[in-house]
């Protein structure tokens, strides 16, 4: 029985920059939320305009720690948060919803690329 040989380049490095990417945009959706938040959610002034204003900072730091082994349950933890907008401000909510169902998918390909790599099934585990 063959042993199952490392991938050449590391796979993990190339999703974390999937997951910093994923956060820079959803930072970027949330801050494009604010005047949304100005307009019908009673200011930026309000506790909802400086909790959405934590959120986006929140996920810009946390672009730069997604090689933590914490940092993927604080997005999920966010992604909660986000969610529960659904009540004061449904555009929020909704953006919770979408990048809600965009880690999971990430996550599912993420423990797919694990199990392909453990199995040794990743093109670049394979012999030339």
């Amino acid at each position: 029985m063959s042993e199952v040989k490392p991938p050449v380049k590391d796979p993990m490095k190339s999703f974390r920059g999937v997951m910093s990417g994923t956060l820079i945009m959803e930072a970027i959706a949330v801050a494009l939320a604010l005047p949304v938040v100005a307009n019908v959610g009673g200011g930026i002034s309000t506790l909802t305009g400086w909790s959405m204003i934590a959120i986006a900072v929140a996920l810009i730091v946390l672009c730069g720690m997604v090689k933590r082994p914490w940092a993927v349950p604080v997005v999920l933890a966010l992604q909660v948060v986000m969610i529960a907008f659904i009540v004061t401000l449904p555009a929020v909510g909704i953006l919770g919803l979408i990048f809600g169902g965009i880690w999971l998918w990430l996550l599912w390909l993420r423990k797919d690329v694990l199990r392909r790599m453990a199995a040794g099934t990743l093109p670049s585990q394979q012999q030339s």
